[in-house]
């Protein structure tokens, strides 16, 4: 489709709410990017998860300079999971290029409903892991910018962050979609990673995974550049905004209006699907 300059505006604009929303809740902006194109600029799926993804790339880079230096991200340990991760994205890629668009609109719309429940579960984030003696191999150590102390942790149940970081890459290229909603709750809640290290490990993964999917996305002729470009300017832009709001804002009120609307945008992208 001809990306005009009315076009590539409305993309910036999607791009810059995406990336913010994305930021302060830290499920990525990719599930409120592929509606917006969908539903608003009228691209097929397909195009509008491989412009998704050539984003998510570039917000995994502001997210990581952002967090480097800081002793957030767990270099090892998110090396052993990308490996799981960048698998499942190859796999997500290469079956996304058999599925019809209805069946992606409405593998999208469940997977709209499941993040807009956990974002309404989700509590605020807070490191709710104890202080330990030995980190073991994968563990790490760093100081609590709220609270001033330094926090150790150690990393348990491999195979589970495994099997997770495989269906997140999985799901991540196929619908166009950060895989933070499944690693960084696994991370937390079965491998006793701390909130802020997940989400800081997860936004290291996404860029590698995506990058996979978009190669194949833009091998099978899906990828528009200048959109994809125009996505890039807006979710980096607002991805940078998002980091800083997301420190000292009050998210409660926020993630139940988001989970609303992930549910609104579900029901359209369902009738979308069934026409």
């Amino acid at each position: 489709m001809p990306v005009t300059p009315t076009v590539a505006a409305i993309t910036i604009a999607m791009g810059v709410v995406s990336g913010v929303l994305g930021a302060m809740l830290g499920i990525g902006g990719g599930v409120f990017l592929v509606p917006f194109l969908v539903l608003i600029i009228g691209l097929p799926f397909k195009s509008a998860a491989a412009v998704s993804l050539a984003a998510v790339i570039a917000t995994s880079s502001t997210v990581t300079a952002a967090k480097a230096g800081r002793h957030l991200m767990n270099l090892r340990l998110g090396m052993i999971l990308e490996v799981a991760t960048a698998a499942g994205g190859l796999a997500g890629g290469l079956t996304a290029q058999t599925l019809s668009p209805s069946t992606l609109q409405l593998l999208f719309a469940v997977t709209a409903v499941a993040v807009a429940a956990a974002v309404v579960r989700r509590k605020p984030p807070e490191e709710r892991s104890s202080t330990v003696a030995d980190v073991g191999r994968l563990g790490g150590e760093y100081l609590d910018e709220l609270t001033g102390r330094s926090v150790r942790y150690r990393v348990q149940r491999i195979p589970a962050g495994l099997a997770a970081s495989f269906l997140a890459g999985n799901l991540s290229t196929l619908l166009g979609v950060g895989g933070g909603i499944i690693k960084v709750p696994v991370l937390v809640t079965w491998c006793g990673v701390p909130m802020r290290v997940a989400a800081a490990t997860s936004a290291f993964m996404i860029g590698v995974t995506a990058t996979s999917g978009a190669v194949i996305y833009y091998g099978h002729g899906h990828l528009i550049p200048a959109l994809a470009a125009a996505a890039i300017v807006g979710t980096q832009a607002g991805s940078a905004w998002g980091l800083r709001l997301s420190a000292r804002a009050q998210a409660g009120g926020l993630r139940k209006l988001l989970a609303g609307v992930l549910v609104i945008v579900a029901v359209l992208m369902v009738v979308r699907a069934l026409r």
